[in-house]
């Protein structure tokens, strides 16, 4: 398998004014998810009849089944599929195998024959969310320490787009589990950028620690119970008590956006950036690649509006 070098400048092969197509959200406990939400309102906008169904399974098999069928344009995976799906893909793109996940496949032709790619739009989201909120990158996180809290999918995406696109010196990590924590240094020291990351295992360690500009924290949102857990909030608190502010990315949205950890920030000065921030950038990001339109040619404010529109629905709840 081979990096995929997608030209998005060209012509997409997806036919974006073909009619009556479909994709999948292929994963499990998606039944609240916003996404089919989100890329209805983009195809609604642009006149077309598509539509992302739920796929709610972990059976890898019946999915490649279901993708072959001519009218499927892509699909967004999630839990538990972002990893076993990769082996399965024809090639995918450097975010993808960097990664080391796969949240998006899309269709490209070669030879006459469909190949399925896939990407990884989380990194996309990630970087957009700060860049799109925080005024001023140079002065919140350029060129300083970034942390990231947790140890799956997600925190992977995070390293990569911190390490990649925000200039973080170093990125700091703080879980619940030493061991997971370990698998991503691991990891992206064998894929060539894991020489900047720190395991924080104690509060004294992170008060010695300078401050980070920008955190992403890509945990469940409950309370602290176990012994591991109460380490990991008190790390985790000690950083947002430091002098220096910064932004802070909770990941986590389903099924509430505002969580106990954005909470705490918040309260000790953060900015504080929902999740669905880097849903709707990521999205947006997984549209780019459906239909082969440039981001200034999708519909960017109807996203927006829709999102902030079931944000006030949550909170009203």
């Amino acid at each position: 398998m081979t990096t995929l070098t997608v030209d998005m400048s060209a012509p997409s092969p997806q036919k974006p004014n073909q009619l009556d197509r479909h994709g999948y959200l292929f994963g499990l406990k998606i039944r609240a998810s916003m996404s089919p939400l989100l890329h209805k309102t983009i195809y609604n906008e642009l006149g077309l009849k598509w539509e992302q169904q739920l796929f709610e399974s972990s059976d890898i098999s019946e999915f490649l089944d279901l993708i072959k069928d001519p009218n499927f344009y892509g699909a967004s995976v999630t839990m538990p599929n972002k990893v076993a799906i990769m082996r399965y893909l024809d090639d995918m793109t450097e975010e993808c195998r960097e990664v080391g996940a796969c949240n998006t496949i899309f269709v490209r032709e070669q030879d006459g024959r469909r190949i399925f790619c896939g990407t990884n739009t989380d990194v996309v989201g990630i970087r957009e969310s700060f860049y799109q909120n925080v005024p001023d990158p140079d002065a919140v996180f350029h060129d300083k320490p970034a942390m990231v809290i947790g140890g799956g999918g997600a925190a992977r995406s995070a390293v990569y787009a911190l390490q990649k696109w925000m200039r973080a010196t170093k990125i700091y990590l703080v879980n619940r589990d030493a061991s997971e924590v370990d698998a991503v240094i691991a990891e992206c020291t064998a894929r060539g950028y894991g020489d900047r990351l720190v395991h924080v295992a104690t509060v004294e360690q992170a008060e010695a620690l300078e401050a980070p500009g920008a955190i992403v924290a890509c945990v469940p949102d409950f309370p602290p119970k176990t012994e591991e857990e109460i380490l990991a909030r008190a790390i985790m608190v000690t950083f947002f008590k430091k002098e220096r502010k910064g932004s802070i990315l909770e990941m986590c949205y389903n099924p509430n956006p505002y969580t106990e950890i954005g909470g705490i920030a918040e309260r000790e000065g953060w900015q504080v950036i929902l999740g669905t921030e880097a849903l709707i950038w990521q999205g947006l990001e997984q549209d780019r690649y459906w239909t082969g339109l440039p981001l200034n040619e999708l519909p960017v404010k109807a996203v927006k509006e829709v999102i902030a529109a079931r944000l006030s629905q949550i909170s009203k709840l």
